[in-house]
């Protein structure tokens, strides 16, 4: 056992000793020592639960034999962080997750592990931690939030964000936002549609590295507390079997997870995250086999932002095996990947069924023939930019505007909610890339003050910031390079036509080459005062479409 490093021999005394201390018995110690990745705290609402979840997870551990030893990792809530500084903060947790539990595990000799994630920076921290450590590894996730309802209809966290713009547009009063508040987010759990944390706890289904029910089993069921009992018991099957991350987390099966994005709808982030975690598992997973992966994937589901279905009514339709069981009918995915079961993706998802085909649509009757992400190219962002295609209106997928130009999140925000952005404009909100931000902050105010003054249909919005999974519309993000790394977006200027054909995937401002390499000559990047660990990240990160990695990281 790796754990042995630290506690048997004469060599390993002291550390006996300070396992002593713990109060572990000569018992305990005999067995495998599993560390029990923690993201409980008190400020995020999807990770209120997470103490239960792990305590479930320790149980399931000690019957099946080992010995479970709990350690933290931070979390951020991207909505209480959203629209000031503070959202700076959440992207670069992600590599302070995966550092630090990398940190602890190797420190202390664990022989398996158990991460309990649950919202957006969390799970792929742990995910780039899990597959950096490649030693055996199960995930449990706190489950989604129960949707909200207001005046008999289910609402989430978006409909509180569009309701304050609808609030700046005077359709809706103070107290009725107020009602809102009291009502869309009604439980523990992660936002109750498919926003970057459901989006990547259900990855992490697809991808192997958790049970069949991770994705989508609300937070508040009993069933959860069950599911993370075998997720203890499951670790220890894969340290007798040998089993470890990079066994499961294959090219093949990152394959199988773009292809499962496209048919669930899942979040842009996805697009930052997947190529991420793969590089940690020495798979290079470029952008550019999005759009060949989306061109053979229907989408199947619109769950919130994109339609009215939220993660509890695709939980009840069979969850994401059912999704990958009907996706598998047209030969999309690899069923021979091995997951954390012990046993192969085919073997899992065999019999699992479409239970509502109002929310999993079958592959004969799907809301698009393509799938929910598509990557854009042209001279304004000619290393790639990143769209949400399913939660896009039809009229909105090919639009030629004028640009309204915006160095920061809060200059977009006063001039949308001030009433001066109209029907047929394209804002461009820029510096608020890896780099340009520092940290990548995602554009839900923007997007929801949009749609809640009723220009969704009719306004698009491109940055080289990101969106969170809540945002709907045309919303264009990842755009690379960024400004702050002297990419085009630098360059564009107010009133700059810009055409954009997301069937298409292309995005062109109608300015000569002659024109922009006018502006370049007298043109540098801006950059922000920051200091402490936002100035290492911006010295660090690269480019979104490498997936914000920091260098050296290998």
């Amino acid at each position: 056992m790796r754990s042995d490093n630290a506690k048997s021999g004469m060599q390993q005394a002291p550390a006996r000793s300070l396992f002593r201390a713990l109060g572990l018995t000569e018992e305990e110690l005999a067995r495998p020592l599993i560390g029990v990745v923690s993201s409980y705290n008190e400020i995020v609402p999807g990770h209120m639960n997470l103490d239960k979840i792990v305590e479930a997870v320790k149980q399931g551990i000690a019957m099946a034999g080992g010995t479970p030893i709990v350690f933290p990792a931070i979390a951020v809530c991207d909505g209480i962080a959203m629209g000031h500084v503070g959202m700076k903060y959440s992207l670069v947790t992600r590599d302070l997750i995966a550092d630090s539990t990398e940190c602890m595990a190797l420190a202390h000799q664990f022989d398996g592990l158990v991460m309990v994630p649950n919202c957006d920076k969390n799970v792929p921290g742990l995910l780039m931690a899990a597959a950096r450590l490649n030693i055996p590894t199960v995930f449990v996730s706190g489950g989604p939030m129960l949707a909200g309802h207001v005046k008999g209809q289910k609402r989430s966290l978006s409909s509180m964000f569009e309701a304050v713009g609808a609030y700046a547009a005077g359709t809706m009063t103070e107290e009725e936002v107020e009602d809102f508040a009291d009502k869309v987010c009604p439980t523990c759990g992660s936002c109750s549609g498919m926003y970057t944390a459901n989006s990547m706890n259900c990855l992490t289904e697809v991808l192997g590295m958790g049970l069949k029910g991770n994705g989508t089993i609300p937070a508040v069921y009993s069933e959860r507390i069950r599911l993370a009992k075998h997720a203890g018991m499951a670790v220890m099957n894969l340290i007798e079997k040998n089993i470890c991350p990079k066994d499961i987390m294959t090219e093949a099966a990152f394959r199988n997870a773009l292809t499962m994005d496209m048919a669930l709808g899942c979040s842009t982030n996805s697009m930052l995250h997947l190529p991420a975690i793969a590089h940690e598992a020495g798979v290079e997973l470029n952008v550019d086999i999005a759009n060949e992966i989306s061109a053979k994937t229907p989408n199947l589901c619109h769950l919130a932002p994109a339609g009215p279905t939220y993660m509890e009514d695709l939980n009840e339709a069979g969850g994401v095996y059912a999704v990958m069981n009907e996706i598998s009918k047209l030969g999309l995915l690899d069923l021979n990947c091995m997951t954390v079961t012990g046993k192969t993706v085919g073997e899992n998802i065999k019999g699992c069924e479409n239970k509502n085909t109002q929310v999993i649509r079958t592959v004969e009757n799907p809301y698009s023939s393509t799938g929910g992400i598509a990557v854009l190219r042209g001279n304004l962002a000619p290393d790639s930019c990143v769209v949400k295609r399913s939660a896009v209106v039809p009229e909105m997928l090919k639009h030629e505007g004028p640009a309204r130009v915006f160095d920061s999140e809060e200059e977009a925000i006063a001039a949308i909610k001030g009433g001066k952005i109209v029907a047929g404009d394209v804002v461009v909100i820029r510096y608020e890339g890896p780099k340009g931000g520092p940290g990548m902050r995602e554009m839900l105010n923007p997007t929801s003050a949009i749609a809640g003054m009723g220009l969704g249909a009719s306004v698009a919005l491109i940055t080289d910031g990101r969106f969170s999974g809540a945002s709907r519309g045309a919303s264009i993000g990842h755009v690379c390079p960024e400004a702050a790394a002297g990419g085009p977006i630098g360059l564009v200027e107010e009133g700059d036509l810009i055409s954009i054909d997301i069937n298409a995937n292309t995005i062109q401002m109608k300015v000569s080459d002659e024109e922009l390499a006018r502006r370049r000559e007298n043109w540098t990047p801006k950059t922000k005062e920051v200091s402490g660990y936002l100035r290492r990240y911006r010295n660090q990160v690269t480019s979104a479409d490498k997936g914000a990695v920091l260098a050296g990281n290998s």
